[in-house]
């Protein structure tokens, strides 16, 4: 049964190490690291017997679960970092990279979402992870919308605020509570065109949930290097 969630986003500049030179967005990437703590504090709070953390891969061909040691590396990202025992073990996308820090050293199982995976897909995973154990907390990793940052960076885009403004609501809406529903509802036909990675994980989290209520808590919304990143805790409501 699900008992908590946490939701965060996954660029690589979350982890210290890769940020590189201050500058003048140091606040602002200091608020996102909080939000992220402060939601990952609530999730372990509630002291779940398996944690499950989801994120995008871009690479699958399909949706699958990794080894327990995987380790995390942003090799690819010009940081010499690995997260976790270099094992041999197939190693994790960023998604889940930027997870097993956040996590930081708490047991999880990991699962890569394949980048076309459907909406029913999604919705039949989470219930999966749901009844893995009899208290289970979900870790959704995902961004928002990129396109700002890839097409016309500091232009104005209605679609992605609207879209933006969508998912709050469906993470921690009117009385502070969440909306599974309107989460499975999002639509995958805008994932290409708005350049979001976060909606396939989101839909795992909707089904995970099912039909129970949660207690939310939005910690960050906000696009600071022009891609929309959202951080909300979800709590079994009793």
């Amino acid at each position: 049964m699900l008992i908590a969630a946490a939701v965060c986003p996954h660029p690589p500049l979350l982890i210290p190490e890769a940020t590189g030179v201050p500058g003048a967005r140091d606040a602002e990437l200091e608020r996102l690291r909080t939000a992220c703590r402060e939601a990952i504090g609530v999730l372990l709070a509630e002291r779940p017997d398996l944690i499950a953390a989801v994120g995008a891969d871009p690479n699958a061909a399909q949706t699958a679960e990794y080894q327990p040691g995987a380790p995390g590396r942003l090799h690819d990202y010009g940081v010499p970092l690995t997260i976790g025992q270099d094992t041999g073990s197939r190693a994790l996308p960023l998604s889940l990279t930027i997870a097993k820090w956040l996590l930081a050293g708490h047991t999880s199982a990991w699962w890569g979402i394949a980048p076309d995976a459907a909406p029913g897909e999604c919705l039949q995973l989470g219930e999966k992870l749901a009844t893995l154990a009899p208290r289970v907390a979900l870790l959704a990793m995902g961004d928002g919308p990129a396109r700002r940052a890839r097409a016309a960076p500091g232009a104005a885009d209605p679609e992605a605020d609207r879209y933006d403004d969508q998912v709050a609501a469906a993470l921690a809406g009117p009385g502070g509570r969440a909306d599974p529903g309107a989460l499975a509802a999002l639509d995958p036909g805008q994932d290409r065109p708005l350049e979001i990675a976060g909606r396939a994980a989101w839909q795992v989290l909707a089904g995970a949930a099912g039909q129970d209520p949660f207690d939310a808590e939005l910690h960050y919304l906000g696009a600071p290097f022009e891609v929309s990143y959202v951080v909300a805790s979800w709590r079994r409501a009793h």
